[in-house]
């Protein structure tokens, strides 16, 4: 007898094992590539709610949707550790271009953050807003984050708070040095963003007024943000000449402030300095041997894009845009301004993408040195006038990098990626612009380009930087991977048809071979096409949990 009632609860155990469970949502038969950048597996995940609860082999299992996988691929959301998604997704939250590609998180604050803004800042941002128009509601970084999410976004979010704009709420343009009371100000400032969620400080050396900040005040706003365990993330003050020196000034910076640091869009510019890069590498590795953590991110072409107004003399440029524009005005200035120009990039390495005024919207796609010739003047007349009559420092693509590095900094495992570029819709208003092809293929393009035809590096690999290793450097909980009781950020795609069609004559075209997309659970992306379900997120920093602390 006792035998048999052995056997009898070996036998209801097993049943009861095998009994289904039923889940929201199954994918089945995909090959997961979870993350961690091991092997990938096939088998099958099952969602309930915004998370993922199982994976492994579920056949026995109940999706009350289910999604056959089968020859495509699974990933974890993408980040898009530099975004310029602030006005874009105001404009339009269902983040196209990026969602697109696979991107479920985009983090903003290069430099400069959608807050905290003093009163007359709010006024200078609405009188200098371009073709997207809106009511600012909010003061704080949380408070412009809440906001979005309450509007409706596709993507999650999350945001640094950028040095200079705590400069232009404490100093304003000056370009001196910070007091120690200035210091404290900008300090408490910073702690009150990151106890709401902010990620960390930023800073963009090469713009008014954050470069206007020397190492010292850097590293006093650094340790705060250390504090809360936050990342100091930097566009460098240099990437030609002076690139190692601004690569150890971040590296100093991280070991005084004793904080994480990455470096934006990890670049040489200029053919001249193209060879500093393993140099940079070298640099950076070094402080990593010594428990420095250093890591840097890039996008996936040979050209940055930013403002024209950056040829200028730095005289002219002292104070901010609005300022050189009146420096620019002057006649009495014009022929120092002229004497004191010397281009970094040639006229026939200057594209245009983003004009102000729509008149000058003819000249978009077309390069300086042509347009110098159309307004039958020099290239320095030409980018003056230009500059005072768009009112605006006027967006440009520089040609000015080598495809060679760029391959290099693939092959670099602390590497992560960026768009620095804004979410479009292929639609509408954002039509009267053009854009840098990144915009549309930055992350696509590691996936096309340099995994499947290149074989810079392996897939599960590409899927690890895009996906665990920002989510790690980020110290995100619970995003960046495929594992039980994680968020349902998740991509699937084929990797055999993932390709960019973005190009700098026609960059307004999206991504192919994203099929779907999931964001907090919910399907964003079906069959390539947009759901309009708007279930993105504030993604809090490190700093939430450990706001009570203080």
């Amino acid at each position: 007898m006792k035998t048999l009632y052995t056997i009898f609860v070996i036998l209801f155990f097993c049943c009861e094992q095998q009994k289904s469970r039923e889940f929201d949502l199954i994918i089945r038969n995909g090959v997961i590539y979870d993350g961690s950048g091991e092997a990938p597996y096939k088998g099958d995940l099952a969602i309930s709610g915004d998370t993922i609860v199982t994976m492994g082999d579920l056949s026995t299992d109940i999706g009350i949707s289910e999604f056959d996988a089968k020859g495509l691929s699974i990933a974890p959301g993408f980040i898009n550790m530099l975004s310029w998604a602030n006005e874009t997704l105001i404009a339009d939250g269902r983040s196209q271009s990026d969602l697109r590609q696979g991107v479920t998180l985009e983090v903003m604050g290069e430099g400069s953050s959608m807050g905290p803004w003093s009163p007359s800042m709010i006024e200078e941002e609405i009188t200098s807003q371009g073709i997207i128009k809106y009511p600012i509601a909010w003061s704080t970084l949380s408070g412009y984050m809440a906001y979005l999410e309450r509007k409706g976004i596709a993507t999650n979010i999350a945001s640094f708070v950028g040095n200079g704009t705590l400069r232009r709420y404490v100093i304003g343009y000056d370009n001196r040095q910070a007091t120690s009371d200035e210091i404290v100000q900008m300090q408490s400032l910073l702690a009150q963003e990151m106890q709401e969620g902010a990620m960390g400080i930023s800073s963009s050396l090469l713009y008014e007024p954050s470069r206007y900040a020397d190492t010292e005040e850097l590293v006093a706003l650094s340790q705060v943000a250390a504090r809360y365990n936050g990342m100091y993330i930097s566009h460098i003050r240099d990437e030609g000449p002076y690139l190692i020196e601004a690569i150890d000034e971040l590296i100093e910076i991280s070991r005084r402030a004793k904080i994480s640091a990455e470096v934006y869009h990890l670049k040489a510019s200029g053919s001249e300095y193209w060879s500093k890069l393993d140099t940079a590498f070298a640099h950076i590795e070094e402080a990593r041997a010594q428990g420095l953590p250093i890591t840097a991110d890039i996008y996936t072409y040979p050209a940055s894009s930013t403002g024209l107004h950056v040829q200028l003399p730095e005289w002219v440029r002292e104070g901010g845009v609005a300022r050189a524009i009146e420096r620019l005005k002057d006649p009495s200035l014009r022929s120092q301004v002229l004497n004191d120009i010397e281009f970094e990039h040639g006229p026939d390495k200057i594209l245009f993408v983003g004009f102000k005024n729509p008149d000058l919207r003819i000249y978009l796609g077309k390069r300086l040195d042509e347009v110098a010739q159309i307004l039958n003047k020099s290239a320095e007349e030409a980018m003056i006038d230009l500059i005072v009559e768009d009112d605006s420092r006027i967006q440009v693509v520089y040609f000015s990098m080598s495809e060679e590095n760029i391959a290099k900094k693939m092959a670099k495992p602390w590497i992560s990626f960026c768009s620095d570029a804004g979410s479009f819709t292929n639609q509408g208003l954002f039509l009267t612009q053009s854009t840098h092809p990144r915009a549309y293929g930055s992350f696509i393009r590691v996936i096309g380009k340099y995994v499947r035809d290149e074989k810079t590096l392996t897939l599960e690999e590409a899927i690890r930087r895009l996906s665990s290793l920002p989510a790690e450097n980020l110290k995100i909980k619970r995003r960046g991977a495929l594992k039980p009781g994680y968020f349902a950020d998740i991509v699937i795609f084929n990797p055999e048809k993932v390709s960019d069609m973005a190009t700098f004559e026609k960059p307004h075209q999206y991504a192919t071979g994203v099929a779907h997309v999931w964001v907090n659970g919910v399907q964003v992306i079906l069959n390539g096409t947009h759901t309009g379900a708007t279930p993105g997120r504030f993604i809090k920093g490190p700093g939430w949990e450990v706001r009570d602390k203080d």
